[in-house]
């Protein structure tokens, strides 16, 4: 799978721009703010139906205009796909697929599956467990219709069992038969998607491991653990051991809600104890590890889009991540940066042909 052609109007800081885009590596270089990760995100819209950095569809549109389209020609196992994505103000989004309406977004994930690396993923390591729950949901969805779905439905009755918990505490009147069915409800879902979940990181945590021993030629050793209260106990036994605690704090404290994701490196937190640079590493050999999961799946190559990642990567480690992006393990790739010379160094080293872009205050030179 690749993008033959992408062009947009009054997205974020471009007017309009249309290019034609190589199968391989494509390279966008120019300073920063020219709108180089703007392109990107443009990408992510089609793939994902919404931007990779901001939720609000609305502040997508370029200042002083009323609305933004993207639009995109796929070659899909030599199947043309044609997606065309549009935002108003004020309005829906609107999302086409060979210029029929989708009646849900969701319908959409996992068509054309994508991975971004960015510096803005540092939050993966470094924030709460809420950014480590969507990396997994984020993976799982693009290859299975029924996950997202059931996240939310599952997302539902855990507000409906906080709204009761609530009430109880306002109210003083304990309804033991409507939590009972919404925990028989929750408890349902709940397990489901545990289940999806270890299944996942079984395989996953495989891939991650061969990826970052490669990316660091095993200097370093690093633990990816999944943590989840499930993996002890089964969710109605939690729920009913945790009541009086649900009860005093109006919240659920026993659920997938609460799965994380553990980061180590020499049995010490990555978070505390990892370098920038081994941090970087890390990320990249996740994001990495998506894509070879994704691939493995989907039965083809997802896009790769590596936004800024040369940057407090020492040269062994951004030759390693080259070799592994370029070679037929790998499809179509998009690379921004700020130097050429740096890009065209890197690539000329490996002996491997890219597609160079200038951008520049929200152009486009081929």
């Amino acid at each position: 799978m690749y993008l033959q052609q992408i062009s947009f109007i009054n997205f974020k800081n471009y007017a309009e721009a249309e290019i034609g885009l190589s199968k391989g590596v494509n390279a966008f270089v120019g300073n920063n703010g020219a709108g180089k990760t703007n392109l990107l995100d443009a990408i992510h819209y089609l793939s994902l139906c919404k931007s990779y950095f901001n939720p609000i569809d609305s502040q997508q549109i370029m200042q002083g205009a009323d609305f933004f389209m993207i639009n995109g020609v796929f070659d899909k196992q030599g199947k043309k796909e044609v997606i065309a994505c549009g935002v108003k103000r004020n309005q829906k989004k609107q999302f086409k697929r060979n210029k029929k309406d989708y009646q849900r977004l969701a319908d959409h994930i996992g068509l054309l599956p994508l991975v971004m690396i960015s510096p803005y993923d540092i939050s993966i390591i470094i924030e709460g467990s809420e950014e480590r729950r969507k990396f997994v949901d984020n993976v799982i969805s693009q290859t299975d219709g029924s996950y997202l779905d059931e996240l939310i439905t599952y997302n539902k009755f855990l507000a409906n069992r906080n709204s009761l918990l609530k009430q109880i505490a306002d109210t003083g009147r304990y309804d033991a038969d409507l939590l009972a069915v919404i925990d028989e409800q929750l408890c349902i879902s709940g397990t489901r998607i545990f289940n999806k979940r270890r299944a996942f990181m079984q395989k996953f945590t495989e891939i991650f491991n061969r990826l970052y021993t490669f990316l660091c030629n095993d200097a370093e050793q690093v633990e990816l653990v999944y943590e989840s209260n499930l993996l002890h106990d089964a969710l109605d036994i939690l729920l009913k051991r945790n009541i009086d605690k649900d009860r005093a704090l109006q919240r659920t404290t026993a659920g997938i809600h609460k799965d994380d994701l553990q980061f180590n490196i020499h049995q010490m937190p990555m978070k505390k104890f990892g370098s920038q640079g081994q941090q970087k590493s890390f990320l990249i050999a996740l994001k990495l590890a998506q894509y070879t999961f994704l691939m493995h799946t989907k039965g083809f190559k997802p896009l790769l889009l590596l936004d800024d990642i040369f940057d407090k990567l020492d040269d062994d480690r951004v030759t390693k991540l080259m070799q592994m992006v370029s070679n037929n393990d790998f499809g179509q790739v998009f690379i921004t940066d700020t130097s050429i010379s740096r890009v065209k160094n890197i690539f000329d080293a490996i002996n491997i042909q890219i597609k160079l872009f200038t951008v520049s205050e929200g152009n486009i030179y081929a």
